[in-house]
């Protein structure tokens, strides 16, 4: 099978030749070992899941979004006839990644700013943003599993990136009509993003990046807020035949009875403690018709090759069966990590026997 048909029948649920390995390596292991992420994927010949452009875009009225950056800050201004909200993120150069260090929403006042900013946007289909896509998608070919991330549903994304942790559950506790009616305008923008991304979208696979976990909202603010938005996503991508794929990386054990009756084709960075608290098994036992993809964490990764294998080999052990699992390092690869070790652990996966 080609990297593509594996990840294919894992999503699926089907027998695939061998267990799918993708070792998630970012621009932050690329930057500590000096050679592109590509690279290391063609010298394991490891899977791989890749993201390319969606294809709609948003015409705003009477509002603007303004980005500027010195490389160090990155400054986000939503611009509304009402007032401006700022947002800053910093630069990390060990994870090559940014982080927020100032929230937009503050306030209810800011609440209600950031409500009439999202209501003025309108998504639209893009034939050029779709071309750009199309092209993409045919460069890669057969080497890898394409998704078309979507975004992230309206609580985790006001915890994460509007308000943050402590705030926003302030917020969302003195000001819940507020929050909720901005819940309610990022949810309509949404399903106006599926319903593009559903029809148009040249990806095998439509996805969220909602990074979950109960140490951010709790299962009964899963249950209320999140649930019915990912519920009516996955309802869209279903009457087109589209598979929908969430990145969840935190704790979800208590969250699993619910995650199970989601219309969901897959959870990605299943994430094992210490770092997460919610194994393969867990996951194939409460989703049984779920694909599974993660199963080890960076702090594993960390370990001798022979403990990784070990770990490994006594977790997919526990399984029923192989279908529906993608053997990957759930979160990003630890940069400490070098490629000898991945190596390694990824020939002991491919001769890994099967159960389907």
């Amino acid at each position: 099978m080609t990297t593509k048909e594996r990840i294919k029948a894992a999503m699926e649920n089907k027998p695939p030749d061998r267990l799918p390995f993708w070792p998630k390596l970012d621009g932050a292991y690329a930057n500590r070992w000096c050679k592109p992420a590509e690279y290391f994927h063609d010298m394991m010949g490891s899977d791989r899941i890749v993201g390319i452009n969606g294809s709609f875009r948003e015409i705003r009225s009477n509002t603007r979004y303004e980005e500027h950056s010195d490389g160090l800050i990155n400054e986000c201004r939503y611009c509304t006839p009402y007032g401006d909200l700022i947002q800053k993120k910093r630069f990390d150069a060990a994870s090559q990644s940014w982080h927020p260090v100032e929230f937009p929403v503050k306030t209810r006042d800011d609440i209600e700013i950031m409500t009439a900013w999202v209501n003025d946007g309108d998504v639209v289909f893009d034939e050029k943003l779709c071309e750009k896509a199309a092209g993409r998608q045919a460069s890669i070919g057969d080497a890898a599993y394409t998704i078309d991330n979507i975004g992230e549903s309206s609580l985790m994304h006001f915890i994460e990136w509007l308000a943050g942790v402590e705030n926003g559950h302030y917020l969302l506790a003195d000001y819940p009509g507020e929050a909720e009616g901005l819940f309610d305008a990022m949810h309509k923008n949404f399903l106006k993003r599926f319903e593009v991304s559903a029809a148009y979208s040249p990806a095998d696979c439509l996805h969220l990046t909602e990074n979950t976990s109960t140490t951010l909202i709790s299962p009964g603010q899963y249950e209320k807020y999140c649930c019915p938005q990912i519920r009516a996503y996955g309802d869209i991508a279903a009457d087109k035949n589209r598979p929908f794929m969430l990145h969840m990386c935190g704790h979800l054990k208590n969250l699993l009875p619910t995650l199970g009756k989601l219309p969901v084709t897959a959870f990605e960075a299943f994430t094992p403690p210490s770092v997460g608290n919610t194994t393969l098994y867990d996951g194939r036992i409460a989703c049984p018709d779920k694909c599974l993809i993660g199963g080890t964490n960076a702090a594993i990764w960390l370990q001798p090759a022979d403990e990784i294998i070990e770990y490994r080999g006594e977790n997919l052990d526990m399984l029923p069966h192989h279908r529906g699992v993608v053997v990957s390092s759930a979160g990003v690869m630890p940069p400490a990590c070098d490629y000898e070790k991945i190596s390694r652990v990824k020939r002991w996966v491919d001769n890994y026997p099967l159960r389907v």
